[in-house]
């Protein structure tokens, strides 16, 4: 995915719509970091719908989301799977540049996301995923505001393979690095499962690190494939 305004700016409004039919697979990612400047007075907002078709998969890993100083973000993503699809997705947030060199100069980031199992005529809900980062007054940070940490990585992982053994091999992967991890677990519907593991770091690279070597282990995994390489840099 390419963003043609190169960054998002106060009002702005994009739209994403993605559907995988029954038995298709989609790599997707984006051609660089997204942006989000000064929204003075307002917000930007993405607002994106994806729709999972019997048997198919989707693997969503955009570049990293960085917050500028004086910015306000708001991500609203409604997921919508058949209990055989697989879904994969990884983000990663960062605080931009700032003048003075300060950090978490930005407003707030707001990811929200909705993941529902359509099994025939009905819809469940597995899982109201909410994420609110609001950077404290005169940039306190520590214990109780991201440990002290200034970037933040998601791993969405809904798939009727997931269960506790999975969440666990997950966790073990993340040891190796310097970042504090958590994976938890969301209730069964229709025969699939989801997983979210969060983890805080000072390091954009280190988090994309991190999330690559928890879907590379799952590629090789469940398909027999290579680590990806997106040759972006």
């Amino acid at each position: 995915m390419v963003n043609p305004g190169g960054a998002y700016l106060g009002a702005d409004l994009f739209l994403i719509d993605v559907e995988v039919e029954a038995g298709a697979e989609l790599l997707l990612t984006t051609q660089s970091a997204t942006k989000v400047y000064r929204t003075p007075g307002s917000f930007a907002e993405q607002r994106m719908s994806v729709r999972l078709g019997e048997g198919s998969r989707l693997e969503l890993l955009p570049d990293q989301l960085i917050a500028y100083r004086e910015a306000s973000y708001r991500q609203n993503s409604r997921i919508s799977l058949h209990p055989t699809s697989s879904f994969v997705m990884a983000e990663v947030i960062t605080p931009g540049w700032s003048p003075d060199g300060g950090e978490f100069k930005y407003e707030e980031v707001r990811l929200r996301n909705e993941i529902w199992i359509e099994d025939g005529n009905s819809a469940k809900l597995l899982a109201l995923d909410n994420l609110l980062i609001r950077p404290p007054v005169n940039d306190v940070t520590g214990l109780g505001f991201m440990e002290g940490s200034s970037h933040l990585g998601s791993l969405v992982v809904v798939d009727p393979r997931v269960e506790q053994g999975l969440a666990d091999q997950l966790h073990e992967v993340t040891r190796g690095f310097g970042a504090y991890t958590g994976v938890s677990l969301t209730a069964t519907i229709a025969g699939t499962t989801g997983l979210v593991l969060r983890s805080l770091s000072n390091s954009t690279e280190e988090l994309n690190t991190l999330l690559g070597a928890c879907t590379s282990f799952l590629r090789e995994r469940w398909y027999g494939q290579e680590p990806l390489n997106l040759r972006k840099y």
